[in-house]
């Protein structure tokens, strides 16, 4: 069957650097992930859509879960991404696109993939999305970006992630698929960059209006004492909604500033954003301990030197954003 990116190997595939091992969040979540090394495997850069950063909010029970939006991957890229409709097998949608040269985004069951060894696989149930970049019908193997990576899976996996277990009497689950269209005429990197610049300030208006990590320590403690009565698999799930969403978007955040401008304009707003996350990170141990003890009272202020980055890179953004339109 025809690849999309047919040069592509499972055995030897090497990540983005954003998902290098030396980061402080290797992997942020699965849709933002599988753009990165979608974009990387175009030869494109992904730094360049990470401006949507700055819109993350704490939404009460949860970080938001970021995601790049569809008009700026059409802005920065010119990829346009919409959502297809399954009314027949999944599998002839994804051959039918992928001979078109589109590639295929779809909610799965990681249940089925390999690559979620002692997380999901042959565990538990959980969507996770995956873009499908090669599909063998007649050998049952499938090759597929997922989080920070390229994996393949077959047999077993490859019945049980199309629902071929299932008899005439059952109703298949119908993910939710998107495709992407990859553009005849790229996009040039003047135009990348323009664009970028144009999103960061675009953004940077639709920021939370109030510092979205103070607003998350006020209630953590309490989050915290009745995460504790849970059983501990529970710990893992609130951690990565709440700690690891902020902390991995802002190190993208301070990526995206280094791919503006590596040497002076955005300096501040990096480092600002790197804080953000090194606290999220460490605060994530502390947390563990917290439940493991029982002791809470010191989670009352864990937070604070994140709270005083956010503002801070606000503040010093919004300085050099003004520059930026006065140079304009």
């Amino acid at each position: 069957m025809k690849a999309i990116f047919p040069g592509l190997s499972a055995e030897n595939y090497t990540p983005h650097p954003l998902h290098a091992s030396d980061r402080m969040w290797p992997e942020t979540n699965c849709y933002v992930d599988l753009w990165i090394e979608l974009l990387a495997s175009s030869g494109l850069p992904p730094e360049a859509m990470l401006g949507f950063t700055l819109t993350q909010d704490f939404e009460g029970d949860q970080f938001t879960f970021f995601k790049v939006p569809l008009e700026d991957l059409e802005a920065l890229y010119g990829i346009r991404v919409s959502e297809l409709a399954i009314f027949d097998t999944l599998e002839s949608h994804i051959e039918m696109q992928s001979r078109r040269g589109r590639i295929c985004l779809i909610e799965m069951d990681s249940f089925y993939m390999p690559d979620t060894q002692g997380v999901g696989y042959r565990k538990e149930h959980g969507k996770t999305t995956i873009a499908i970049n090669r599909m063998d019908l007649e050998n049952r193997k499938l090759e597929y970006f997922h989080n920070g990576g390229y994996f393949a899976l077959q047999d077993e996996d490859f019945s049980g992630i199309f629902q071929h277990h299932l008899t005439d009497g059952h109703l298949p689950f119908l993910p939710y698929t998107e495709f992407a269209k990859f553009p005849d005429i790229p996009v040039s990197n003047a135009q990348r960059k323009s664009a970028a610049e144009r999103l960061l300030a675009l953004h940077f208006a639709r920021r939370p209006n109030r510092n979205p990590i103070r607003a998350f320590a006020e209630v953590f403690p309490r989050q915290v004492e009745e995460v504790a009565d849970r059983p501990f698999e529970f710990f893992h799930k609130y951690a990565f909604n709440t700690l690891r969403q902020f902390g991995a978007n802002f190190e993208l955040a301070a990526s995206h500033f280094e791919w503006l401008e590596p040497e002076d304009r955005y300096k501040e707003p990096r480092l600002h954003a790197l804080r953000i996350s090194e606290v999220a990170k460490s605060v994530q141990f502390q947390l563990a301990r917290a439940i493991a003890r029982r002791k809470f009272e010191a989670l009352a202020t864990v937070l604070d030197p994140a709270i005083a980055a956010w503002d801070s890179m606000m503040s010093e953004l919004e300085t050099a954003l003004a520059k930026t339109s006065e140079a304009a």
